[in-house]
């Protein structure tokens, strides 16, 4: 007789075969009726809507968005081509924003076909896809696919996207403006469609992003077709934009443009700097002084179960993973002996930047250091490969409950030098703290620890200032991290730096 656990590796042989496709969502008809009930009963399968299903896992909780956020662009695209075929393609501005790299996942998704049903279909989490029925499809030539999703080229969705776009949207807008080689991208679709409103709002756009030359080409190319443009600002007076070479990759535009937007709200709220400590050796002390409440809430804040005793003996020596077996496997005892390690490497990085070195040169190396001390005590117990210290991660990551969604690992590289340098060149501590922090966080550029490491950067760079240790509080994670998301899928840093500049303050 056929076992449970024998039916069970029957049914999951037949969903791995589909991931190992790299799929993720599938149509309820895929699978036998058997296979499809006993996957969903152990919660190895997710019903998205009816016919619609997604991988997920049965440690998944309920209410856990995580496996819907990773599956949804994936959904969107089969469920589109499961209903019009090869006939629809995504907005101007939803085509704008995955350009240039704006992976929030929507609350809507706006799919465009001639086949349209003007209907919402209601998803997950209190979202949605809207098809909107459209009365052609756009010449084969405006159209691309990123990631399975047929989008508008960059030149294509710029001559359509409305005048919000830009007020709404200004990094992404800044950054799409920027991919433009030269003039006849844009000129070609305008001239063709007689787009004098667009052309105008073009113009303005280039001229505010220092693109004169494109812009005096597309004014004088209208004209002498015989169109009266007449050229409009499309972003608001008070949006500042970042100074961006043309054609950055996506990623560093991004990286560089938000700092530019982000830099005026973070200054504004910022706590005077007290500057270098006169009593330098006091100032150390505070800081070991405060290791003992930093390791505990710095780790409980990722989930780790320590306590102060815990930390205590790590601090102290006592924890002895060559004779007490349960020290070297248990994860929250490593966790700790990893944090310790890293809170001395960055010790010593203050300690450098008393004695006077540019704290962004300094930390450019020292970033990867500390990460590597975080989890050297997992590798030597033999719970990670050594293949974890490497650095960077090499696959893609989604957060639990958030719908920010890192960059691309492919681009890393990219973004972490961009982020150096803006840090290397801003003179503000508060402005390095606070946004340093925060970008960290934003790209995510490691496997695992990347919050821990964003907060040794933020004290490190407060310490620059002279500003006090800062310990951010267990019991705060939940506005912390709300802030944090406000700022990466709201578009506003302001509860973020008010979150440290009143903590700071209060010191």
């Amino acid at each position: 007789m056929v076992k449970p656990h024998e039916k069970l590796a029957a049914s999951l042989g037949a969903l791995k075969a589909f991931q190992d496709e790299g799929r993720r969502v599938f149509q309820s008809k895929e699978f036998s009726r058997t296979d499809r009930e006993r996957l969903l009963a152990n919660g190895f399968l997710r019903e998205i809507i009816r016919g619609w299903l997604m991988s997920s896992s049965p440690a998944t909780r309920d209410g856990d968005s995580t496996p819907w956020y990773a599956s949804f662009w994936e959904f969107c695209s089969r469920y589109a081509t499961s209903r019009f075929g090869q006939s629809w393609h995504l907005s101007p501005e939803q085509s704008l924003l995955l350009h240039a790299q704006a992976t929030s996942i929507p609350t809507q998704a706006l799919i465009n076909s001639p086949n349209g049903s003007g209907n919402p279909t209601p998803l997950p989490f209190d979202m949605s896809l809207y098809d909107l029925k459209t009365p052609a499809m756009p010449p084969a030539a405006d159209l691309t696919m990123l990631d399975d999703l047929r989008v508008f080229r960059p030149a294509a969705a710029l001559v359509r996207i409305p005048d919000a776009f830009f007020a709404h949207h200004p990094i992404e807008a800044q950054i799409a403006l920027n991919s433009i080689k030269d003039s006849s991208e844009l000129l070609n679709r305008l001239l063709e469609e007689g787009r004098s409103t667009f052309a105008g709002r073009l113009a303005g756009a280039m001229r505010r992003v220092g693109r004169t030359d494109i812009a005096d080409e597309i004014l004088s190319t209208m004209k002498r077709a015989g169109y009266d443009v007449r050229e409009t600002d499309p972003f608001t007076a008070e949006q500042t934009l970042a100074k961006l070479t043309p054609h950055f990759s996506p990623v560093v535009a991004r990286i560089k443009a938000l700092w530019a937007s982000y830099r005026a709200d973070v200054l504004a709220l910022a706590p005077p700097a007290p500057g270098f400590p006169k009593d330098r050796a006091a100032f150390l002390k505070a800081i070991d002084d405060i290791y003992q409440s930093d390791a505990y809430h710095s780790l409980s804040i990722e989930g780790y179960t320590v306590s102060l005793e815990l930390i205590e003996r790590v601090r102290s020596g006592e924890w002895n993973p060559e004779a007490d077996e349960a020290d070297r496997k248990n994860r929250d005892a490593l966790a700790a002996r990893g944090y310790w390690q890293a809170f001395q490497s960055v010790k010593a990085s203050v300690v450098q930047i008393l004695d006077g070195p540019d704290p962004g040169t300094l930390v450019k190396p020292a970033i990867r250091q500390w990460y590597a001390e975080l989890f050297q005590p997992s590798v030597t117990a033999g719970i990670l490969s050594p293949g974890a210290l490497a650095g960077y991660r090499s696959i893609p990551i989604y957060l639990r409950g958030s719908r920010h969604v890192p960059p691309r690992w492919e681009s890393l590289p990219d973004a972490m030098n961009a982020l150096l340098e803006l840090i290397k060149d801003e003179p503000s501590p508060f402005v390095r703290a606070v946004l340093g922090h925060w970008m960290l966080g934003y790209i995510h550029p490691f496997p695992d620890g990347n919050g821990r490491t964003a907060r040794f950067l933020m004290n490190v760079m407060l310490a620059s200032g002279g500003y006090s240790w800062l310990v951010i509080r267990v019991e705060d994670r939940a506005s912390y991290l709300a802030a944090m998301e406000q700022a990466s899928v709201g578009g506003d840093i302001r509860p973020f730096a008010a979150f440290i500049a009143d903590r700071v303050a209060k010191q």
